[in-house]
């Protein structure tokens, strides 16, 4: 008779945070995963730095009226572990399921660096691991600073692996092989409200193209731009015009492409989808780009999954503190093989990581 692969039920979340308030929005948070729990979700999805909020205002304001905001950002940043977590932890063990947050993350007993973090639960109320935004896009930069490959990981849940990527990450193609080629069957895109846009085709071809590729179901889901947020950020008409919709377009997809529930560019909302894993094995039979449709050996994914240390190291030596040098990260550059020395590439991997 041969294995079963039983269908299991999926969950977008679509909504907006209490902006800037850490507390506030995390209550909301748990609400809405034990909400989608009840409804039979297994994975839930949430928008990108849900709490306490994505830094929205660089497009209605120059960058230097935003430092006041961008200091209660911080203020309402999240430790990774911390009460927040703790309280987000007993939501997805609440509603056994898998849960995909967006957060603002800042280093435990740090006063100035902040993360752009999907963090990941498990159904046990377990903390998996999280995510890390590699390189922060346009005026991001001006608040978070990036990750590194040590968080670039897909996560075992009781449905398969589950990854994630944020916003325009879901571009890159390193980044979406990395995940793919460690058995990446369920992924979360998580993005901001878009309220400038009237269309929403770079989230549509992102996304899409991200199920299609990766033969996975994509949980596409997005911000919602509240009214207590157009009062905070637009309180002039000038900067009123610019918003043209709540900026959602939450989504979920099939490996076929094809969405399952969405695209919705309504209000507040979590949307629901049914995913059956046979429906992985009928698009690989044709297209298996992480094993036979592929040529592992004339390829190879080289991934330094080492974490970054940002902070110096100092010792002690005869009494006075010096800095020592950190290590290099990275071998340096070597010369490229003479013409008879070919390089040889029998032994490579699909995946080979550093460190």
């Amino acid at each position: 008779m041969g294995d079963t692969y039983a269908k299991f039920r999926v969950a977008a979340v679509q909504a907006a945070p209490v902006f800037l308030d850490r507390e506030k929005t995390t209550e909301k948070a748990c609400r809405l995963i034990r909400a989608a729990g009840k409804e039979g979700a297994r994975v839930i999805g949430f928008p990108e730095a849900f709490i306490p909020g994505f830094p929205h205002w660089f497009d209605y304001r120059i960058a230097r009226e935003c430092k006041p905001l961008i200091k209660e950002l911080f203020k309402s940043g999240v430790e990774i572990p911390s009460p927040a977590t703790d309280a987000l932890c007993e939501a997805a063990r609440d509603a056994k399921a898998t849960v995909v947050m967006g957060l603002n993350e800042r280093d435990p007993g740090t006063l100035g660096t902040l993360y752009n973090t999907q963090l990941f639960i498990g159904p046990d109320g377990r903390i998996l691991g999280k995510h890390r935004k590699l390189v922060p896009t346009w005026t991001e930069r001006l608040v978070h600073t990036g990750g590194d490959a040590s968080t670039l990981k897909s996560f075992a849940s009781e449905v398969g692996p589950v990854g994630g990527l944020i916003c325009g990450e879901n571009t890159n193609s390193f980044y979406r092989l990395a995940l793919l080629l460690q058995g990446e069957r369920i992924h979360v895109a998580s993005w901001p409200a878009f309220p400038g846009r009237e269309r929403q085709d770079a989230i549509e071809i992102r996304t899409r193209y991200y199920a299609f590729e990766g033969k996975c179901f994509v949980i596409s889901s997005t911000g919602v731009f509240s009214e207590e947020m157009k009062d905070l950020l637009c309180p002039t008409p000038e900067q009123r015009k610019k918003i043209v919709g709540t900026g959602a377009f939450s989504s979920i997809i099939s490996p076929t492409g094809e969405y399952l529930a969405g695209p919705d560019t309504g209000g507040e909302k979590i949307l629901y989808a049914e995913a059956d894993p046979e429906l992985i094995i009928d698009e690989k039979i044709s297209h298996d780009l992480t094993g036979h449709y592929n040529r592992f050996d004339l390829f190879t994914l080289v991934i330094d999954d080492r974490p970054l240390r940002r902070t110096p190291v100092f010792k002690e030596t005869e009494g006075k503190g010096t800095e020592e040098p950190l290590p290099a990260r990275t071998k340096p550059l070597e010369s490229p093989a003479k013409p008879e020395e070919e390089p040889d590439f029998s032994s490579a991997k699909p995946l080979k990581r550093r460190g």
